[in-house]
């Protein structure tokens, strides 16, 4: 084994020592130097990842006896990189340099095994050789954690024999037994699960669709209401607090505030710990009076008339948006404008993240500028907007060290117009070429300040959202839109990493690929999926690929139920769909990976797609597909359903949903002039026919077996 390490195997740090080497603190890092001494040693210096909380290493954390053993060879660790000798007898996942995420992941694990030997009485890492690292390994397996979890532990006390080593100072740590006969004894049995954004459920429809009504009103018809109440927010405050008490700015706030009552008109006032006052920044912005001014007669001389005739604090701006044809506001309020605003940046995301496919950390490393508008082609025409942007959880250097500051990818994002619209509002919001959501720009005062540089934090969206969520209830309540609340996700909270999932779940079974509620904005299978499809498959296709063949399992899984419930089926595919159903037991309780979902989606006798806006089932064949005449498209266009296709099947259920629809036709024919209704009780009749004609040649199950 052998290690390449800046200053030499034999240096030992100092306790002015740099924990981290200068080639290894990121560009645009200007936090405080790390000293080897330090009782924290943040991870930020060897961070780029601007949405990334990688955590810090707290010593005095580890017990005292082993505190400083474990310090230098954290510092190895850090500092050190493997040679690509040793690495040739490790796994595929270890590296030269090892990144930030892992320093913390290791140091943590780390801490629990120091723990675990000072209460076993053992206060040195001599005595950590390969039978104690076996008995913690036991103990760990023991104590019921997941499979994935002590995998994770026991990579890193790998690590700690690996860096013990190679340090400067070697203490002769163990070699763990699973580095030689593999984890599988010390990890709890396999389940058939799977991690990541697999298991990840997308947000029920009932859920996603007033949120993303929510999220693009606020973007399309509020934001510049919003942006003007925060900018006159800002003015009255700076102008409050710097306003000096005179004689005539006392004149002119006695003059504000007499008016008011001698009109009978509310004095403006807001709760401040408990109680209701009056709201002085707003008083003395407007006025020209000092805060002290104010804030002395209201707990004097207007303290009753405050509790008498409360009122609100309006900002002297205009109104423009609306909602239903009617202004959303007859004013913003001084009390609401900085939520507003937070709100307002809550919904960016939300469109942004959603109506994308990025991934949290992408939406977060966004800058200003990323999304610039095309130039007229030659034709004259508008290309359509892209957005470039980095890509974090799989950038990797030469030697395949993972790179925190992100690579920029290589495709851009497509990016429709409420996501222009966003990003446009962001850019707004944040300084030239700086980050869409830099923390700095989005905090006004509510919740803690985050500290260093770097967007808001992926913790932080997530608290925001379910203030979003609140927030946009109220107003719906309120404003009579009991069909605009939004509902609680039946799998829990809306959180940020569900919105890719969601947009596959919803491009893999809406027909045509539709998004739901976001048709008016084009926003198709052929301009997300399709804008990925010529590109690499990494990103959200994945993602596509796992929906549309989960979505296919489904339906021929359906469909043999209901064939075994002697439901009958018709069409010239019926018999094709009946042969395909008959397939769905082999994939009962298999996980779908993005490599089964491959091969689920290349086998053509499984290309069932349910398709209820056409009261049909699609059993797609390339060769007889009319809605594909001149193209070689692997999945159908079911936005183009032609009835004489040869690929179509109907279901009991189908026909039973044609007769309601007809029903329902003919009674809204009932309240229209004639010339429309002829049309409806028309299109009634055609589709009393389709169900008729499916109930003359229906068959089932038992009539197609031999």
């Amino acid at each position: 084994m052998s290690l390449a390490i800046g200053a030499g195997r034999d240096f030992l740090p100092g306790p002015d020592a740099a924990v981290f080497a200068p080639h290894l603190i990121v560009e645009g890092y200007t936090g405080p130097a790390v000293r080897y001494s330090d009782s924290v040693w943040p991870m930020a210096p060897m961070n780029g990842n601007p949405s990334a909380d990688v955590g810090a290493i707290y010593w005095d954390a580890f017990p005292a006896g082993l505190r400083e053993e474990f310090r230098l060879i954290a510092w190895t660790l850090i500092n050190g990189e493997l040679t690509a000798g040793f690495l040739r007898e490790r796994p595929a996942s270890w590296r030269t340099r090892t990144s930030a995420p892992i320093v913390y992941q290791t140091a943590w694990n780390w801490r629990r095994l120091a723990i675990w030997m000072h209460g076993q009485g053992l206060e040195s890492l001599r005595w950590c050789n390969s039978k104690t690292l076996e008995e913690y390994g036991s103990y760990l397996r023991g104590k019921g954690t997941a499979r994935n979890t002590i995998h994770k532990a026991l990579i890193a006390l790998t690590r700690l024999w690996v860096f013990d080593g190679l340090g400067p100072s070697p203490l002769g740590v163990g070699r763990p037994p699973w580095d030689l006969h593999g984890v599988d004894d010390y990890l709890p049995p396999a389940t058939n699960t799977q991690g990541g954004e697999n298991l990840t459920e997308e947000l029920a429809p009932e859920t996603m669709g007033p949120l993303l009504i929510w999220a693009i009103r606020l973007v399309d018809d509020y934001a510049e209401d919003i942006l003007a109440a925060a900018a006159e927010h800002r003015r009255l405050s700076a102008a409050a607090h710097s306003n000096a008490g005179t004689p005539a700015s006392l004149a002119a706030l006695r003059s504000y505030i007499d008016g008011l009552l001698t009109d009978g008109r509310p004095l403006p006032a807001h709760m401040h710990a408990g109680r209701r006052c009056l709201n002085t920044p707003y008083v003395a912005g407007l006025t020209g009076a000092s805060v002290n001014q104010v804030s002395k007669r209201a707990r004097t001389v207007w303290q009753q008339a405050v509790h008498r005739q409360p009122g609100p604090s309006p900002l002297p701006i205009p109104v423009t948006g609306t909602i239903g044809g009617q202004p959303w506001r007859d004013a913003v309020d001084f009390t609401e404008a900085l939520d507003l605003r937070r709100h307002l940046t809550t919904a960016c995301f939300i469109v942004i993240a959603y109506l994308t496919g990025m991934r949290p950390g992408e939406v977060l490393g966004l800058r200003s500028g990323c999304c610039p508008d095309p130039e007229r082609d030659e034709d004259g025409d508008l290309p359509q907007h892209m957005i470039y942007g980095h890509v974090y959880k799989t950038a990797r250097d030469a030697d395949g060290n993972h790179l925190s500051a992100g690579v920029l990818r290589e495709a851009p994002w497509v990016a429709i117009t409420p996501v222009v619209h966003a990003v446009r509002v962001l850019e707004r919001i944040v300084p030239a070429d700086a980050l869409l959501f830099d923390h700095r720009a989005h905090y006004w005062g509510k919740g803690r300040m985050q500290k260093g540089n770097g967007s808001l934090r992926v913790a932080t969206l997530v608290d925001r959202m379910e203030d979003f969520v609140t927030w946009a209830n109220k107003e719906a309540t309120m404003l009579g839109r009991a069909h605009e609340v939004i509902p609680p996700d039946p799998h829990g909270g809306i959180g940020t990493e569900r919105f890719r999932r969601t947009l596959a779940w919803h491009i893999a079974r809406r027909p045509g690929g539709l998004v739901a509620l976001a048709i008016q904005y084009g926003h198709l299978r052929t301009a997300v999926s399709g804008g990925y499809a010529a590109r690499s498959r990494d990103g959200i296709h994945k993602l596509l690929d796992v929906e549309t063949a989960r979505a296919t399992i489904d339906t021929i899984t359906d469909l043999q139920e209901d064939l075994d419930d002697g439901i009958g089926i018709s069409g010239p595919a019926a018999r094709r769909a009946i042969n395909a159903a008959a397939t769905a037991p082999q994939f009962q309780g298999t996980a779908i990976t993005t490599r089964t979902a491959r091969k689920i989606l290349a086998n053509a006798d499984l290309a069932v797609y349910d398709n209820p806006n056409t009261l049909l089932m699609c059993v797609y064949n390339r060769d007889r597909a009319l809605c594909h005449r001149d193209t070689d498209a692997p999945s159908p266009s079911l936005d183009r359903c032609v009835s004489s296709c040869a690929n179509i099947a109907r279901t009991d259920h189908h026909a039973e949903q044609l007769r309601q629809h007809a029903d329902a036709l003919d009674k809204r024919a009932g309240r229209l002039p004639d010339p429309i209704g002829d049309r409806l009780r028309h299109n009634a009749d055609r589709l009393r026919t389709l169900a008729d004609k499916h109930d003359r040649t229906r068959i089932t199950l038992q009539e197609n077996t031999p």
